[in-house]
């Protein structure tokens, strides 16, 4: 990453932002950061302002839905290296917007990978998420056709580059929540407590993976220079947290008794929410990699022409309605089942004692 120029999607989010923080440390060339939110980056950029006035920062607005402004920033930077952690996160919001989560997550992925091959970038590194395993949800579905899309990159041999360029690298690094970020239930519960409750949770028996913000950004930092192109590194979350405990621990560590000076309320589970998170989807293979908290989910990569096709008509009928969207996004992802069809949720632990075979040469 020495004297790289690099470019960072969604840079004022939690993971975005912290990544970019830690790229400072490996003394690129030009970090360009970019998101849509004025606000967001407006405060990014007070905190980066010495890197700025020293020339290593350049914060962008851009929305990555609008092609012809990403072209005049490839044009403008000519990035080496993208690191893509720009996506709508909050489950609930985007089961009432489905059109809008396909914009957003796959329209975004696809628009920069495409141009990723386009200008002839190195490495692209796609930030997922552990709600794209067996979805049940809208913005879990998305970003597994997003999964999808970026991996065929990989087998096409990037034909639109010139024969001298290096082909680009695409690993995707999927993860579970991470604590205190923006779509986290931590900063939530604090606000809770700091009212003097009640603490509102799910179900008494949900669970989450959680790891912290600076450790899951360097693992994406450093899954994204293993890869070889086309692999889908999962991060090793450790145990999941029943968010039952994690509620009562927030409530002690406030220095209040659970049931006592702050109540706990069960609301029921939310549209699209799962009891529990999956790192891997059941046709998935673990491979261990020289990295001990980076794992690589293995599975059949979709045909490029295939998933082309099918993400074209996904983004014809983003406007066409909740249930056609729906629809498209099973013909993409047959394991997405809508939680409205999938019945009362099994309280169970998701996490099975499998072997980890080395990955294959």
């Amino acid at each position: 990453l020495d004297g790289q120029t690099i470019l960072v999607t969604g840079s004022c989010g939690s993971i975005g932002s912290e990544i970019a923080r830690q790229l400072l440390k490996y003394n690129p060339g030009r970090l360009v950061l970019l998101d849509r939110s004025e606000t967001g980056q407006f405060f990014l950029g007070r905190e980066l302002n010495e890197a700025i006035e020293q020339g290593q920062i350049e914060i962008v607005i851009a929305d990555t839905t609008d092609v012809p402004r990403l072209k005049r920033i490839f044009l403008q930077y000519r990035p080496q290296t993208i690191f893509h952690a720009a996506a709508y996160k909050h489950v609930p919001l985007m089961e009432e917007h489905p059109g809008e989560a396909v914009k957003n997550i796959v329209g975004s992925t696809r628009n920069l990978a495409d141009l990723a091959v386009r200008f002839g970038v190195e490495s692209f590194v796609m930030v997922s998420t552990d709600k794209a395993v067996n979805p049940t949800n809208v913005m879990g579905c998305c970003k597994r056709v997003a999964e999808l899309y970026v991996q065929s990159l990989s087998d096409r041999g990037n034909a639109s580059t010139t024969p001298s360029s290096v082909p680009c690298r695409f690993v995707t690094v999927r993860f579970g929540n991470v604590l205190g970020s923006a779509g986290s239930v931590i900063p939530v519960f604090r606000e809770q407590i700091s009212r003097g409750g009640p603490l509102t949770l799910t179900h008494p028996e949900m669970t989450r993976f959680f790891m912290t913000i600076p450790e899951a950004s360097q693992l994406v930092i450093q899954a994204g220079r293993q890869g070889q192109g086309g692999e889908i590194f999962v991060l090793d979350m450790g145990q999941p947290v029943k968010i039952m405990d994690l509620a009562r621990d927030m409530i002690k560590l406030s220095g209040l008794e659970p049931d006592e000076d702050v109540e706990i309320e069960i609301m029921g589970l939310r549209p699209g929410e799962k009891l529990y998170e999956e790192l891997y989807a059941d046709d998935e293979t673990r491979l261990a990699t020289k990295h001990p908290k980076i794992l690589v989910a293995e599975s059949l990569a979709m045909e490029r022409r295939l998933i082309v096709e099918r993400v074209d008509q996904l983004m014809q009928r983003a406007e066409l309605g909740s249930d056609m969207v729906r629809q498209e996004l099973k013909q993409i992802v047959p394991g997405y089942r809508p939680a409205a069809e999938c019945g009362p949720p099994p309280i169970a632990s998701p996490e099975r004692s499998l072997p980890i075979p080395p990955r294959a040469a």
